[in-house]
């Protein structure tokens, strides 16, 4: 394979693999020691690219140079074009994550606004997953409150309906909605259902941008109502007409040339990365929103913006026709087919030189540099009142260092029933969610809030020992649960620090501070002190407890309702004939909810392993 780096000669398994690679399109995944994935790639060749890696005359970035140095094994697979193998590289970046890979920042759905077409008389709400239902999505959203406000802004200009009830138009009485003009009443008859789906046009019209058509529409039945004396009507029209019109004025003009269009730019500073995107529809900006990108440290702007457009347009519910960049992208024309198939129309990947496009690009970019200023000045402050509020515990506690790695627990039950425990993990003062740890409690009948507890905590450091048997086997790394806390925090009083230090004593942990919150006072117990500490009102110390004890309240919380609507949800299905415990399982895996699996068409449903065409029609029938 031609001269090679001289660390492959140490690696023979992984000489064989690539020589036996073969020369199609697809992608490669590759693992260091502990069979971890930390890079994946596409290639038009898998041969000539993966090679290319350990040629000793490679002149790549220092980054590549290391990765090529940590290799253990490969894997790939083959597609049947460079599109599908683009597709398969987004989907395996976005679940394994893999630290050499530029990834879009937070591992979460993000939000849109879905508008159920499938439905007789669709609703409108917020949702994270985008399904092939037949719905519509607008997104995504990086602020759910950006969200929110969109949702209160279309329910003040359109009544559509937001209730979940079965719409036959022979209900006896609306709800309070339709009272305050918020909901058109279709339960009651009030509106057809094509005058009905006339208002959700009206609202997919406006979230494109389109806002045009409805102002022309409202001003012609404003003026007809008003010429039919109807002046009830008329009025409401006006309201709609004036508050439309509010938002226009809003919306800055920026290509009087028209058009749908993606502005896109760039901002890095100390290996922080945003990406700041402006959404043009019919040359107006009707939004933007920005994203902050992990994994960027030694890569190329071009790098960086091409991992972005893939990750991003992946799932965006919206394909403009074009799409403005600050850089030329890698694989362009793979791009643009791809995201022609996405859009059914043709799009188009620019960088503009000159003109109106290019100054609506450079201040996409001045706007990402001011927002990731922003951010940093935000996570800077935040860390400095972390250094202080660890200061302050590490005083307050008498301690001999500040409590860098904090863990909080919490047990959440109703009446002994699904009850569950929480560890949340703060590492200088910040929340890191990789470590926290759910349990659902096994061995407690009834309740008993200290025995749940000591369960949760027998489980989580018996761990300790066993990671650190694990550890000294050779190439082995430790496991964040091998890691022991400076600091506990148990959310109760005096019962449940015994508790915890039973616990403690057992496995030889004394040596680990413990402390229980008692939510009444907010008093601080500690062992062997019979006054509690209280922390001083509005001090960072206090806040930082608050926060953990909360935030172990919200986890346990969170998962003990998760396992009661599965238990709901199990009930709810049981009812159903034909229905059984496999195909029950297989439901809740493919869909998650009640709502979900009512959403789902026949066909979806069908299509669940295990089920029948009668079987779905029986879940449509009765859901």
């Amino acid at each position: 394979m031609g001269q090679v780096s001289d660390s492959l000669e140490r690696r023979p398994h992984l000489r064989e693999q690539l020589d036996s690679l073969p020369t199609r399109s697809g992608v490669y995944l590759m693992k260091d020691e502990r069979g971890k994935i930390i890079y994946v790639g596409k290639a038009s060749n898998l041969r000539s690219r993966v090679r290319s890696y350990f040629h000793a005359s490679a002149k790549y970035s220092p980054r590549a140079q290391r990765l090529a140095k940590v290799i253990r094994d490969l894997e790939f697979i083959v597609t049947d074009s460079e599109v599908e193998a683009l597709i398969l590289e987004n989907t395996l970046i976005k679940r394994h994550q893999p630290r050499y890979n530029v990834r879009l920042k937070d591992d979460k759905r993000y939000p849109y606004v879905k508008i159920s077409l499938q439905e007789r008389f669709p609703r409108i709400f917020s949702t994270r997953r985008m399904t092939q239902d037949g719905a519509r999505y607008f997104g995504p959203y990086t602020s759910v409150q950006a969200l929110h406000q969109t949702l209160d802004l279309l329910r003040k200009i359109f009544p559509y309906r937001t209730c979940t009830r079965q719409i036959t138009g022979d209900d006896p009485r609306p709800c309070l909605y339709y009272f305050i003009d918020r909901c058109a009443g279709p339960c009651i008859g009030a509106i057809s259902q094509e005058e009905y789906r006339t208002i959700i046009k009206q609202v997919c019209l406006f979230l494109e941008g389109k806002a045009e058509p409805i102002v022309a529409d409202l001003k012609s039945g404003m003026q007809a109502a008003a010429e039919e004396l109807e002046f009830e009507t008329a009025a409401r029209l006006r309201d709609q007409f004036q508050a439309i019109a509010r938002v226009m004025e809003r919306q800055k003009v920026v290509l009087p040339t028209g058009g749908d269009q993606d502005v896109v730019a760039l901002a890095r500073s100390d290996g922080d990365a945003c990406v700041q995107v402006f959404f043009i529809r019919q040359g107006k900006l009707i939004g933007r929103e920005y994203f902050l990108l992990e994994g960027t440290e030694e890569q190329g702007e071009r790098e960086v913006v091409t991992s972005f457009v893939k990750q991003f347009y992946d799932k965006a519910a919206y394909v403009p026709s074009e799409i403005l960049l600050p850089y030329e992208v890698e694989e362009a024309a793979i791009i643009e087919r791809w995201l022609r198939d996405k859009r059914g129309t043709k799009a188009a990947l620019k960088v503009p030189r000159r003109g109106t496009k290019r100054e609506l690009v450079e201040m996409a970019a001045e706007n990402a540099i001011e927002t990731l200023a922003h951010l940093r000045s935000q996570w800077l402050m935040e860390e400095g009142k972390s250094v202080e509020a660890l200061s302050q515990l590490q005083e307050a506690l008498g301690l001999p260092q500040p409590p860098t790695r904090i863990e909080g627990y919490d047990v959440s039950t109703i009446q002994g029933a699904q009850t569950t425990g929480s560890m949340v993990v703060f590492v200088k003062g910040a929340p890191r969610k990789s470590d926290y740890r759910r349990f659902r409690i096994r061995s407690v009948k009834g309740v008993d809030d200290y025995a749940a507890l000591q369960e949760v905590l027998e489980r989580r450091f018996k761990r300790v020992a066993i990671e650190e048997e694990l550890a000294e086997q050779p190439g082995r790394k430790k496991d964040s649960w091998s890691l022991l806390p400076d600091l506990i925090l148990i959310d109760g009083g005096k019962g449940q620090l015994s508790a915890a230090q039973e616990v403690l004593a057992k496995y030889g942990l004394d040596h680990v501070a413990v402390v229980s919150l008692a939510k009444r006072k907010e008093e601080l117990f500690v062992a062997e002190q019979s006054e509690p500490i209280v922390l001083e009102r509005g001090s960072p110390a206090l806040f930082l407890v608050q926060r953990v004890r909360d935030e172990a309240h919200r986890f346990a919380v969170s998962y003990h309702r998760q396992l009661r609507q599965k238990r709901g949800l199990a009930s709810t299905l049981e009812e159903i004939p034909d229905i059984g415990p496999r195909r029950r399982q297989a439901l809740l895996k493919a869909f998650g909810s009640l709502e979900a699996i009512r959403q789902a068409s026949i066909h979806e449903l069908a299509a669940v392993p295990g089920m029948t065409q009668r079987a779905a029609e029986q879940v449509k029938a009765n859901l």
